[in-house]
């Protein structure tokens, strides 16, 4: 059994996944806000560490075609991996969202724009039809997500894309979503520090209706698109101590157990990282030190300078 099949298997339709995946988004230096600080990382590297995620198992990568710094294009690196690779990835992008070349971000478009936006991950990916694709929106400040939904239904009927889901959406999206078309996972900011998806019901409305929930910064929490920082939760880092684990493992680990429709796609340029990520589907915490992670913040662990 591969690293990442440890934390066992989930369905986008008829696709089967193991629930540790891979996030492109880092591989372009936090593209996501069109900022670069360091150098770009080399391509034949980023295709190197995409090919490790693959060899340790993981088949279920999410990228999106706004995801690119000056000198480097996730897409772009993801489809020279999957060019050199022989087994079977499931590749979940996201449209709404666009940016001009320059990474300007631009007014969201209308649903008539959304055709483009899948072509040009067709285009950047080297792929005939898309897999999964993800309608992002802007959660509370969205009414409705039905005639931009309803538009990427009629691409998926006309074969450019396998299957629908939603990203960064309220739990009536959905049920709005699943009126129009199958959904069959759901993207939205979700972490031990974050629990909004909770408070809102957004978690165990998708397990109930059998569709993934595939939370972003889990690791990162609040901190989101920002480099990694040392860990000082104290509830974090007692468990982490009680496993010899990571605190990333720990957080991984605790967004895994909420469910097993919940997937994690963490995303990193660190090979080491890389395998401390996916070696967390195997990491099994007790009921009690669930209980200590859902308890208040113990307080910070104050370092020397």
């Amino acid at each position: 059994m591969s690293a990442a099949a440890a934390a066992g298997t989930w369905r986008l339709g008829d696709l089967e996944v193991n629930r540790i995946g891979y996030g492109t988004m880092r591989l372009t230096g936090n593209g996501m806000m069109g900022n670069s600080d360091g150098p770009p990382i080399d391509r034949d590297v980023a295709v190197g560490l995409l090919h490790s995620a693959f060899e340790q198992g993981v088949n279920h990568v999410d990228t999106a075609a706004f995801y690119f710094s000056p000198l480097r294009s996730a897409n772009e690196l993801l489809n020279r991996a999957l060019s050199s690779w022989r087994g079977d990835v499931v590749v979940a992008t996201k449209v709404g969202p666009a940016r001009a070349p320059s990474g300007e971000w631009l007014h969201r478009g209308g649903p008539d724009q959304l055709r483009g936006q899948v072509e040009e991950n067709l285009r950047q990916l080297g792929r005939d039809h898309l897999d999964v694709v993800n309608l992002r929106v802007d959660g509370p400040r969205t009414a409705s997500v039905a005639e931009h939904f309803g538009a990427l239904a009629e691409l998926r009927e006309a074969g450019l894309i396998r299957h629908l889901g939603l990203s960064g959406v309220l739990p009536e999206h959905v049920v709005e979503a699943q009126a129009i078309a199958p959904v069959v996972c759901v993207q939205n900011s979700y972490g031990l520090d974050s629990r909004r998806a909770d408070e809102r019901g957004l978690v165990d409305l998708c397990g109930e209706q059998g569709i993934a929930f595939v939370p972003f910064f889990a690791v990162s929490g609040r901190r989101r698109e920002a480099a990694a920082d040392q860990e000082r939760d104290a509830r974090v880092l007692s468990v982490a101590r009680a496993h010899n684990a990571t605190p990333a493992q720990v957080r991984l680990a605790w967004t895994l157990h909420r469910g097993p429709h919940v997937l994690a796609i963490p995303g990193t340029a660190n090979p080491a990282h890389l395998a401390e990520n996916i070696a967390a589907g195997a990491l099994r915490l007790t009921e009690e030190e669930l209980a200590v992670l859902d308890k208040p913040d113990m307080g910070t662990v104050r370092t020397q300078p």
